[in-house]
């Protein structure tokens, strides 16, 4: 049985209000402790939940940490429809201020470390959050292709995701600065949209 489909055979009885709750002290652990030290035990005591509760919810730590990894992104890129790829691309990136896209990058590369030794956390990672993000942002760039705005067999269509995480990601080590909406913006001016051919 895979993540998702163990997720929809359990039932929710934590409301949504204390599902965020718990979320966004998973995500305030993992930025203290990282993925590694991270523990059910830890996780409990600090929401005043019992260990069980939280492994009847989500089963597993990658699957916790992965929803509240999920939760904290409301908005689906899919849901973004601007007219336009260059305003699309904007509009991703205006969903997150300066200090939320530090704090992302930083979790990420924190899991990126934790993905080389922890098999189910690159699983649920993959089920619960990459599929769907890159299903949205594949529905963003059809849009664009069925626009005319860019061609459907330009390779780069394949690339687009490493771009755009990529630039997300690496910003910290090679510059040793955040990255930032003025910097993402410029970006997919200089790189993405010509690289498209957009």
């Amino acid at each position: 049985m895979s993540v998702a489909d163990a997720a929809t055979v359990r039932c929710s009885r934590i409301t949504p209000a204390r599902e965020a709750e718990l979320y966004a002290a998973v995500l305030d652990l993992l930025r203290e402790v990282g993925y590694d030290a991270l523990t059910m035990d830890a996780v409990a005591a600090r929401t005043r939940a019992s260990k069980a509760t939280l492994y009847r919810q989500w089963g597993s730590k990658p699957e916790l940490v992965v929803k509240a990894l999920r939760h904290q992104k409301p908005v689906s890129i899919g849901e973004i429809g601007t007219g336009s790829l260059r305003g699309d691309f904007y509009e991703m990136v205006m969903r997150a201020d300066d200090c939320r896209m530090e704090q992302d990058a930083s979790l990420m590369r924190g899991l990126a470390m934790a993905v080389r030794e922890n098999a189910d956390l690159l699983r649920a990672l993959r089920e619960l959050l990459f599929e769907t993000e890159m299903t949205s942002l594949d529905q963003v760039l059809r849009r664009a292709v069925e626009r005319g705005e860019i061609r459907a067999d330009n390779p780069t269509l394949e690339y687009v995701p490493h771009m755009l995480v990529g630039a997300l990601l690496v910003r910290g080590l090679i510059d040793s600065q955040p990255p930032t909406q003025a910097f993402l913006t410029s970006y997919i001016d200089a790189v993405v949209l010509p690289a498209l051919g957009a």
